[in-house]
This record gives C-alpha cells, sequence and structure tokens, in this order.
C-alpha cells in the first residue's frame, strides 16, 4: 500500500510553513500566551467572587450588633477583610428575609415551596445556607459582646506558609495551567494543521492537502493495468524522460510538462497516473481539484503554489491532480474578479508557465469533461498532450479479465473470451467489479473454484441485479411477462442482423425488471454498427410491446425502458448518423458530455425539431410493424416456448431453439447456450476429449523381401496402392 512520508525520510520538512526548524519563532508568541492565561484566569477569578457573594448577605454594623445582643446570631468568623456569620433558625431577620425573597420570587414560588417543606424546615435550610456579612470596624467592646451574649466565634490562624500556598493555589497555579493548555493549542494548530504564522495562517488553509507516495510506494505498475495499450505507449515517453532527461535535451527536444487524461469513469485513469509513478521510481504527489477549493478568497491560490514548491524540492516527481475540472472550468463573464474558483485557476496557468520542465516535474490531470475546461489550461506548454483513455475493446477486455483474475483459482471450463465477448461496453471498474462478484458467488455455493457460470451469472447481476425472492405475481402477470420476454427473444431470433438470445427469464429482480431477455453479440460491435443492425436492435426492443398487443390484447408499463431505448436509438439516427430520408447527412445536435454519457444537445430550430420528431416515430412505426409481424406469424411456436418458460421460470436460448425445432429442450447441455449454438443430435460423434490431439502421419512403404530388389509390377496392370492405416491417437499435455 501507498503510504505518505515516514519521520525517517531525509525528504520530510516538518514544522508549519513546511520549511524545518530553522525558522526562528518571535518571543512575543509565548508573550502573547501568557498575557491571555493571566487575562482568562482574572476574568475566572471576577466570576467565581460573584458566584460567592451572590450566597452572602451584606449588613450594616449597627443591625449586627443588635442582632448580638439580642440573641440572633449563631456563629461568626472574624477575619481581616470582614466579619461572616448566620443567624438561629426561626429568628425574625432570617423569616423578614424569607418573606423578601418570596415577595421577590412571586406568591406562586412560595406556595410550591411550601407545598414541598413546612416552615420549619425551610427556616432549618436557610439558617445553615444563607451567611450574613459585615465589615469590620474598632470596637473593642465586640469579644465581651459575644461572649455575654453566647455566641461562637473565632479567627482561622494563618502562618507565612499557608497565605503563600493561597496564593499559588488561587492565583499562580491557575495562570500556569492556562499558560500550558494555551501552549498546546498553539502547537496542534500550527503543527497540525500547518501554517506560517500569525493570524493569517491560523487553520493551515494555504497549505497543500497533497498526498505524497514515495518511491516504490504506490504498489502500481503497468502489469496492473491492461486495455490501454495506446496510453501506455504515450506515458511509456514521459517515464523515459524522468529517468534520462540529457538524452532529450542534447538533441534540442523540450520536455512536455504535463499529460492530460481524458475518459470515461472507470477507466483507470487514477491507476495509469499511479503506474507512471511505479514505473519510474519517483515521488507522487496526487491530490483533487476539490482540495483547492475553499470558503476563503486565496486559499486555492495560496495551495497550488505550495504544492508546486513542495514538488520542486522533490525533483523529479510527478504531480496528479484528479478531476481537475472542478478548478479548470472556462472562464466566462460570470465570474466575478473576486471568485476563488477563477484565482485558483490563475495561479495554476502561472505554475505551469513558471516551473522548470528540465527539473523533472511532470503534471498529470485526469478529467470526465474536457469540453469544459478553460483553452488556456489545454494550450500546449502547459497540458502538451492529451492521452484519451477510452473504455477497451474485446483485446482490452479480456487482457483486462486476464488481469482481475491473476489471483482467483478458476475452473477449467472458464472461457474469458465469452465473458469478454459479453462484457461489451464495460469499463476495468466493471470487470473487476464481475469477477470479485463470480468469486463471492463460488464462496457461497461452497465451491473452491470460479466456474464459467459464476463469471456469467455475476455479469447478470450487474446488469439486473439480485433475484427477489419474496416477489408473488399472479398467474396473469406470470404469464403476461412470459409473452414480453418471448416476444423480444422471438423477434430477435428471426432478425437477421440481431444479436443471438443467451438467456430467459421471467423470476423478478432487484433493478425493477419483472423478467428480461439476454442477448450477447458474437463478435465486438461497440465501435460499428450499421443501419440494418440498428433497426434490428430497435425492432427486438419493440418485440416485448408488439406480444402484449397481439398475444394478451393489453398494454403494460412494463415496456417504458424498451420503448426509452428504442426512442434513443431511432434519434441518434436521425440527428447524428444521418440515417434519415428527411435529413439526409444533416447533423441537428451536437455531443455533450460525451465520456459522461450525456448525450446530444439539438442545434437547429423549432420547426426542425419538429420535424425530426415525425421522422423518429416513422422509423419507430417500421420497426413496430415488423415486430407485430414476426409475433403473428410465429405465434404457435411462441405458445409453446411460453408454455416451457411458465414451468421453468428461465431457459436458455438453446432450449428455445430445442422447442422451434421439435427436440426435447431438457437434452439441452449447459447453463448458458445461444441461439447460435449448435445442436447436438443423436448419433452426433462426439468431438474427442480434451488434451487428445488426432494426427495424421505418413506410412512408410514396407521393406522388400528377398534381396532387397523390389519386383517390378506386370505390365497392364496397374500398381495397386496400399491401403493407409488408421490414424494415431496421441495424448498430451
Amino acid at each position: 500500500m501507498a503510504g505518505p512520508l515516514k519521520p525517517n525520510d531525509p525528504d520530510r520538512r516538518d514544522g508549519p510553513s513546511g520549511g524545518g526548524d530553522d525558522k526562528k519563532r518571535s518571543p512575543w508568541g509565548f508573550l502573547n500566551i501568557i498575557m491571555w492565561a493571566v487575562l482568562l484566569v482574572f476574568l475566572l477569578q471576577m466570576c467565581r467572587s460573584t458566584v460567592e457573594s451572590a450566597a452572602i448577605q451584606p449588613v450594616n454594623y449597627n443591625d449586627f450588633v443588635r442582632w448580638v445582643e439580642e440573641g440572633y446570631v449563631e456563629e461568626v468568623v472574624l477575619d481581616s477583610n470582614a466579619y461572616t456569620f448566620t443567624l438561629k433558625e426561626g429568628s425574625p431577620p432570617l423569616k423578614e428575609l424569607l418573606d423578601q425573597m418570596a415577595d421577590s420570587y412571586g406568591n406562586g414560588a412560595l406556595n410550591g415551596l411550601f407545598s414541598q417543606f413546612d416552615r420549619q424546615e425551610l427556616d432549618a435550610a436557610a439558617s445553615s445556607s444563607i451567611r450574613f456579612q459585615v465589615g469590620p470596624v474598632t470596637d473593642f467592646d465586640l469579644t465581651q459582646r459575644l461572649l455575654d451574649h453566647g455566641v461562637n466565634f473565632h479567627r482561622d490562624p494563618v502562618t507565612d506558609e499557608q497565605y503563600m500556598m493561597s496564593v499559588v493555589v488561587s492565583n499562580v497555579l491557575p495562570i500556569l495551567l492556562m499558560v500550558v493548555a494555551l501552549l498546546f493549542l498553539y502547537r496542534y494548530m500550527f503543527k497540525k494543521m500547518g501554517s506560517g504564522g500569525g493570524f493569517g495562517g491560523i487553520g493551515g488553509v494555504g497549505k497543500s492537502n497533497a498526498k505524497v507516495y514515495v518511491e516504490k510506494k504506490t504498489g502500481v505498475t503497468f502489469k496492473d493495468v491492461a486495455g490501454q495499450d495506446e496510453a501506455k505507449e504515450s506515458l511509456e515517453e514521459i517515464i523515459d524522460i524522468l529517468h534520462t532527461p540529457q538524452k532529450y535535451t542534447e538533441i534540442g527536444a523540450k520536455l512536455p510538462k504535463g499529460a492530460l487524461l481524458v475518459g470515461p469513469p472507470g477507466t483507470g485513469k487514477t491507476l495509469l497516473a499511479k503506474a507512471v509513478a511505479g514505473e519510474a521510481n519517483v515521488p507522487f504527489f496526487s491530490i483533487s481539484g476539490s482540495d483547492f477549493v475553499e470558503m476563503f478568497v486565496g486559499v486555492g491560490a495560496s495551495r497550488v503554489r505550495d504544492l508546486f514548491k513542495e514538488a520542486s524540492k522533490m525533483a523529479p516527481c510527478i504531480i496528479f491532480i484528479d478531476e481537475i475540472d472542478t478548478i479548470g472550468k472556462s472562464r466566462d463573464n460570470r465570474m466575478g474578479g473576486n471568485d476563488e474558483r477563477e484565482q485558483t485557476l490563475n495561479q495554476l496557468l502561472a505554475e505551469l508557465d513558471g516551473f522548470d520542465p528540465g527539473k523533472g516535474v511532470i503534471v498529470l490531470g485526469a478529467t470526465n469533461r474536457p469540453e469544459v475546461l478553460d483553452k488556456a489550461l489545454l494550450r500546449p506548454g502547459r497540458f502538451d498532450r492529451r492521452i484519451t483513455i477510452d473504455r477497451p475493446n474485446l483485446a482490452g477486455r479480456l487482457a483486462t479479465l486476464q488481469v482481475h483474475t491473476r489471483k482467483i483459482k478458476l475452473a477449467e471450463d472458464v472461457d474469458l473470451n465469452k465473458i469478454a465477448l459479453a462484457t461489451a461496453g464495460c469499463v476495468g471498474a466493471d470487470l473487476a467489479n464481475l469477477v470479485n462478484e463470480a468469486a463471492l458467488r463460488a464462496v457461497r455455493k461452497g465451491r473452491r473454484l470460479v466456474t464459467q457460470e459464476d463469471l456469467l451469472a455475476s455479469f447478470e447481476f450487474v446488469i439486473a441485479g439480485s433475484e427477489k425472492k419474496n416477489s408473488v405475481l399472479t398467474e396473469f402477470e406470470r404469464k403476461l411477462v412470459a409473452y414480453h420476454e418471448v416476444g423480444h427473444a422471438m423477434v430477435a431470433y428471426k432478425q437477421k442482423n440481431a444479436e443471438p438470445v443467451q438467456k430467459i427469464t421471467i423470476v423478478p429482480h432487484t433493478e425493477g425488471s419483472l423478467g428480461y431477455t439476454l442477448l450477447m453479440p458474437e463478435e465486438d460491435k461497440t465501435n460499428l454498427r450499421t443501419k440494418e443492425e440498428l433497426m434490428a436492435k430497435i425492432t427486438v426492443s419493440m418485440g416485448g410491446r408488439a406480444a402484449e398487443e397481439v398475444v394478451m390484447e393489453t398494454m403494460t408499463n412494463g415496456a417504458s425502458q424498451d420503448i426509452q431505448e428504442a426512442t434513443n436509438i431511432a434519434r441518434n439516427m436521425v440527428a447524428m448518423y444521418g440515417m434519415s430520408e428527411e435529413f439526409g447527412m444533416m447533423a441537428l445536435g451536437s455531443v455533450r458530455s460525451q465520456y459522461l454519457d450525456g448525450g446530444y444537445g439539438l442545434d437547429c430550430a423549432q420547426d426542425t425539431a419538429a420535424v425530426m420528431d415525425k421522422a423518429v416515430k416513422a422509423v419507430l412505426d417500421v420497426c413496430y410493424k415488423d415486430a407485430v409481424e414476426v409475433i403473428r406469424a410465429n405465434r404457435e411456436d411462441m405458445d409453446k416456448v411460453v408454455a416451457y418458460l411458465l414451468e421453468k421460470e428461465t431457459i436458455t436460448g438453446g432450449e428455445m431453439v430445442a422447442i422451434l425445432e421439435g427436440r426435447d429442450p431438457a437434452l439441452v447441455e449447459g447453463a448458458y447456450t445461444s441461439t447460435k449454438a449448435k445442436p447436438q443430435l443423436p448419433g452426433d460423434i462426439e468431438p474427442p476429449a480434451r488434451h487428445v490431439h488426432i494426427i495424421d502421419e505418413p506410412i512408410p512403404m514396407p521393406a522388400p523381401q528377398g534381396d532387397g530388389e523390389e519386383e517390378p509390377a506386370p505390365e497392364g496392370e496397374p500398381e495397386k496402392p496400399e491401403e493407409p492405416e488408421e490414424p494415431k491417437e496421441e495424448q498430451g499435455h
């Protein structure tokens, strides 16, 4: 696994600013911490004294003397700052104070208080909790007066050590604890997040968040990337430039500054970038375009500067910016001059122009939307190369499956070529998921090897989801779904340019379908299709609705996805492919987000669009008419197939052909046999077993008898040819 730089790496740079500990910190920072600590402790002491004073009632000295003489005072604590005393339970001054408190809080509060306590309990609680305080005055008779009236009084002795300890505990210790806490907070903010110091750098918002992978730590090489041979050839030159740049500079060639990887999601753009770093054995900076954007204006530009600064220190290296369209969108007048994204893009353009490519810093970018990128970002001198990573073809899918099955235990019946043929249009991520699902299915079935059935079943799981075990359909619904799916299969079987039927099922699946008909091509048709093939595809899509109307005399919403797919094909034929008589070679739309399957946008007038809709409907009407004719002509055969499908719920294309040809479908072997598979009739010679090769060897002439001379044949009689021996069988591996 790749990981960030370790503490013992020589290229590691600690410190808030990323430049090491060589910068001296200003002493004013520590003084500021102490000042903040003293201020906070002072505020805490004030809050504490305010809370304590709220529980003490101040009185004047005359009332204090009068209450002592009248015998209301219980105890007095003499202090140099104040005299604190408590009153006896039930004394009139205490009752008067409680009545004043009741008036201030309201009768409701007092009545609620009396509902829980009686007055005696309330007086007892108040006498122990409420204290009174009076300022000290020069009264030489106070001690005798307290003794005469039986008042308990005392003064707590305080030594110098106790006084100093109280000062330290109440003032100095809180300040020290506050200083330590602020120091930890300071170090966390500036070291953990990173900053250049000062209030402008708190939080490290201007620091680059790029993940750095050191040499041989990406764990990915070109051996882990398959199906993108053209892209690997383009990137191999970049690796050679990083290894031997002088070979190119000697001849006068300028080193490319960057390459832009363009393609649909899941094709392996990020994987290819890591493979380049793994092959070149250089540090690899990986960052997403969204990591540059923050709510503060100027932060993205600061992160761009920091990223290229760090990369120049570790050159030669590779900077990989994933989803570069986040910050590289085209600038327009709607963006204000203070826009964060525009400033980030301007800084990126300046950095791409400013750094010296001779140092060995290569910038790789990846995006799914190259059409939205700014033209200044795509010009030569910034991203010199544009490498398209498209969906793999048949050979590419086969190589990708071989890569993903290297660590998978496969059975002998696995045919990856057939899986690659069935997964037309899939990207590398889809194939990796397919192989993993097949391995999981083999474990669920209790097998130790992945079979061909597991791979095909996982392919169906990816496109249709898992089966709904608790879904219950009525007999009418099951019959309707069966005729709908057999309608697709029958039209596909009777169409010349349609793909062969592989499987028919009426088992509901989690992707929302109550059944489906699986068609698999015999050859890769992802790039080029004829008009006849497109018309056949539309006709097959119409087969389900045609069967509903002809057989069941009704229509359901189950054909909605079929109608949408057929309409999209017909609209592309008219607007994009020039396959209509009304418009001919005229393009009525342009592609929008071609790598994200965004369709196209119309580039024509509204009147032209209305005529285009009529042309699309004419194509659909022709195909639907053909589908209805096929259903009506093969109604009896459909009834036989539907009856068998209702019994089995899932049948193969080979079983369907067996029913149509009058053979027993139970004799068809194989869980996945298409309608184009050649049936094995009874009495057919079985093919030789695996690993047995039939070799036809020449038979040498027999040795002559007698003296070794061959006796000539009599004249007039032709020479009788010798009968050849039967061919020998040789078993080998």
